[in-house]
């Protein structure tokens, strides 16, 4: 297994009952059809139009969600952010319709289903948005209604941990129990904050550096999601089932 540890990786999967599931990186590439860039420069163009004193600039220019998070700090319990907020919302909405999934990670899910894992989406994308592209891809009942996203105050999103709380509630699951795949710093540190186990999506050495200065274990990153499939069935009876 690149870059990892098969029995780390499998250890984690022994553990658990409830899998977490950010939503862009792991499950698809949201912005594929959409650059990321561009749905940050529309933003900025909305800023322009809404909000008179302006946004300091984030440190991640083309990172919508920076800019959404920016906007929050600068104006913070405002209505000029909440319809910030629904009109990135849209744009993320539109972006589903030709973002890509990640290779591998249909099976992922359907094979961690069909072994009754409880899954469950913790994104700091709109729900909507994630909602809307796995019903498309022909998933969204594996997750029900435990797709947790955006709330209508940014400052929430993670590495506050407010949507895996939400995740873990409804899903009736506790921290130990369960699992986070993320591909982000801020993935890493909302589940560390909970106690809920990390496993690491990194596509590239970046990604992978990135995870390792959050805390990640460096034996519980996957360069691909294909990676994960040998692994499961390597468990066989060890899967759960309820």
């Amino acid at each position: 297994m690149t870059d990892s540890h098969p029995t780390a990786v499998s250890g984690l999967f022994t553990a658990a009952k409830c899998v977490l599931f950010d939503f862009d990186g792991p499950v698809c590439d949201l912005f594929a059809g959409h650059a990321a860039s561009d749905v940050a420069r529309a933003l900025r163009q909305w800023i322009a139009r809404n909000m008179p004193a302006g946004v300091p600039q984030p440190q991640a220019v083309d990172d919508p969600l920076a800019w959404l998070r920016a906007a929050a700090v600068e104006y913070p319990g405002g209505g000029l952010v909440t319809s910030m907020e629904r009109h990135l919302a849209t744009l993320e909405v539109t972006a589903t319709l030709s973002a890509e999934p990640t290779a591998g990670v249909d099976e992922l899910i359907r094979r961690l289903g069909a072994a009754s894992f409880r899954l469950a989406v913790t994104t700091n994308n709109s729900a909507r948005a994630a909602q809307g592209y796995l019903v498309r891809a022909g998933l969204a009942d594996f997750f029900g209604d435990h797709i947790h996203g955006r709330v209508a105050d940014p400052l929430r999103m993670k590495p506050d941990p407010h949507c895996l709380s939400r995740a873990l509630e409804t899903t009736g699951s506790t921290p130990a129990e369960s699992l986070m795949i993320g591909d982000s710093a801020a993935d890493c540190l909302a589940a560390a904050e909970l106690g809920v186990p990390f496993l690491g999506y990194a596509p590239n050495a970046g990604k992978r550096r990135e995870l390792i200065a959050a805390g990640a274990d460096e034996e519980a990153i996957v360069s691909t999601i294909v990676e994960l499939l040998p692994v499961l069935d390597g468990l066989g009876a060890g899967l759960p089932v309820e």
